[in-house]
């Protein structure tokens, strides 16, 4: 079995590119914070990340470095011949679904194995309604906070 699931930021803004035949490739890096953390080492892992598709052009369009994402793939290895002449192997996470976390009003999620794009409120996964869904409410009924901050 071959998951790969990760949460962290993004280390640098997405690069979109086209292949030859057309279909559109991103790569990123996401930055996962380690657990427990060692004197002398580094804080963070970084994975290399490859989204294809429709799933490409939607994390180019949407994510910058800083961003929280979540994510699901499987590891491939490939190896190329660099302009050198030297063979250069490289692993990474060829992107399978993703949900974006964190510094938004709402959330997104995308699942390449076509049930396509699901948008929720945070606060309608809790149970709670907010302005942008539709109240069936009286008129003279009024929300007391429209922040996401609890009030204790």
């Amino acid at each position: 079995m071959n998951v790969v699931v990760l949460v962290g930021r993004l280390a640098r803004d997405p690069e979109l590119r086209t292949t030859n035949s057309g279909k559109s490739v991103c790569t990123f890096s996401v930055a996962v914070n380690r657990q427990f953390k060692q004197e002398g080492q580094p804080d963070a892992d970084f994975f290399n990340v490859t989204a294809w598709g429709r799933q490409a052009e939607v994390i180019s369009q949407y994510l910058r470095k800083g961003r929280e994402i979540a994510l699901r793939g499987r590891l491939q290895t490939r190896n190329y011949q660099a302009q050198d002449g030297s063979r250069r192997y490289v692993t990474e996470v060829v992107l399978e679904s993703f949900d974006f976390i964190g510094g938004r009003n709402t959330d997104t999620s995308y699942d390449s194995q076509g049930s396509g794009y699901q948008q929720r409120s945070p606060q309608a996964s809790r149970g709670g309604q907010t302005n942008d869904i539709p109240l069936d409410i009286d008129d003279d009924f009024s929300l007391l906070a429209e922040d996401d901050d609890v009030p204790f």
